[in-house]
This record gives structure tokens, sequence and C-alpha cells, in this order.
């Protein structure tokens, strides 16, 4: 060898004269959320590019982290690259993620929206993120509550409703979303950063009026009519319950 080592690539690794130093297998997810929201993520996987092999659903289950997000949550999920299902080589494909947040103490009280990660072979440079010197990459999102009443008591439920972010937390259209190269990921941690709006806003317009400090519910026909919209009468209003019970007449303060 003359003192000069020799290295080749060789399935993602370097050969040199001493062997193969080769990379892990796994990079890590988690997140950064507001106070009592959580994420279920769910992982799939397809064929390597080049081969020609199926694999049935049934054989290729989807890993699912933090199912049981109200009692078990872990913000770290370790999520594999590469695995082989019935001798079929499969990579990473997308993460499809759900972004739950309770508002209430019922199981029923909480809302939830979605965001996604995708992983190819190769991106585009304007959609490929880059990772920081301690290979870690952040994308991100700004969630806000949607409020509106329901059933006969006009109760207080809520939608949660995300929007991707930048940096800086302009928003921009569609969910939060971020995409990879495969070899990107070995080693590295994949950051979702969502913050909580200040303001909540109506779920549906022409139903509530604002007024200084909050929101009053225009009455509608009577207190029976579900849909109570105001149809420009902004003098009779309603009250609706909290989902803690409370009997309210402006939201979110519940008394004026």
């Amino acid at each position: 060898m003359n003192g000069v080592w020799r290295a080749a690539g060789l399935g993602g690794c370097i050969v040199l004269v001493a062997g193969c130093a080769s990379q892990p297998n796994t990079f890590t997810f988690t997140a950064d959320l507001p106070p009592g929201f959580a994420y279920v993520a769910t992982v799939y996987y397809v064929p390597a590019k080049g081969e020609t092999c199926t694999v049935k659903n049934r054989d290729n289950i989807a890993p699912t982290f933090n199912r049981e997000w109200r009692t078990q949550y872990q913000p770290d999920a370790e999520i594999t690259i590469r695995r082989t299902r019935n001798g079929c080589p499969l990579v990473i494909r997308r993460i499809e993620l759900d972004i739950n947040a309770s508002y209430g103490k019922t199981r029923g009280d909480f809302g939830g929206d979605s965001a996604n990660v995708a992983f190819r072979d190769e991106l585009e440079e304007q959609y490929q993120r880059t990772f920081s010197d301690s290979g870690e990459s952040t994308f991100f999102g700004e969630c806000q509550w949607w409020f509106r009443t329901a059933g006969a008591s006009r109760r207080i439920v809520k939608i949660l409703d995300c929007k991707k972010t930048n940096a800086q937390g302009e928003l921009g259209k569609g969910r939060p979303f971020s995409a990879y190269t495969l070899d990107q990921l070995p080693g590295k941690v994949v950051k979702m950063k969502i913050t909580l709006a200040k303001k909540e806003r109506p779920a549906i317009g022409d139903t509530w009026v604002k007024v200084p400090n909050g929101w009053k519910r225009c009455l509608g026909d009577n207190f029976e009519d579900q849909y109570a919209f105001c149809y420009g009468n902004y003098k009779d209003f309603s009250g609706f319950q909290m989902p803690d019970g409370r009997q309210c007449t402006i939201y979110p303060g519940c008394t004026e």
C-alpha cells in the first residue's frame, strides 16, 4: 500500500483496509409542542429504488408511535430508515402525523389536525431541508383553536386548525410539512416545532359578534335554533355552556 489508504463506497459505508464504518439505520423524530399537545406518528415503507418485489400490507404494517397519546406520550421516536419484509428491501416513504390537543376533561373534548414528512432518494433543492452542525433539522407550524356551539345546551366545542409557517412564524399554505432525502437521515434529528395562536376565532361565520372583551353568541330564531346565524341581528344573544360546565354569556371570559 506504500502508506496510502484506499477507500471505496459499498452499500452506504466507507470501506478501508481496516474494514467498514457503517452508518446507523435510524434517525430521531421529535416535536416541540404547546402544553397539552401531542403527536401520533405513523411510518410507511415502500420497496427501495430499483427493487421489483412487492409486500402485502399485512406484512408491511406501518409502525405507530404515541398511539396512546393521552396517557403514554413520548416526544422522541426512533425511526428505522430501511427494513426488509419477506426478503424485500424497504425504505421509509413518509410519516403521517396527527397533532392532537385536549381542551376539556371528557374524552371527546379534543381537536386534531395533520402534518406530514416525506422521504425520497432525490429532491429538488427548493424542497430539501438542511441540517445544522449538530445534526438537527426543524420544520414549523402554527395551530389555532376554532370555537363553536353544539347541541341543545349550546356547549362550546373546538376545532384545531394547523398551518405550516417559516422560522419567523409567517403562515404558509397547507399543513406543516417537510421533506428529506434518505442519505440525509442516518443518526440525525428531525423536529416539528408547533406554536399556538394567541387568539381563537369562530369556526362558523356570522354566528358570533366581536365585542371589546370577547365574543357573544347570536341567539338566532330562538335558543333551540341550532344554526343561530346572526343575519344582521347584533342585539339578541344567548348564553352557552363551557366544556367545564359553566354557563356563560361571553367567550372566552365567560362573564362580561
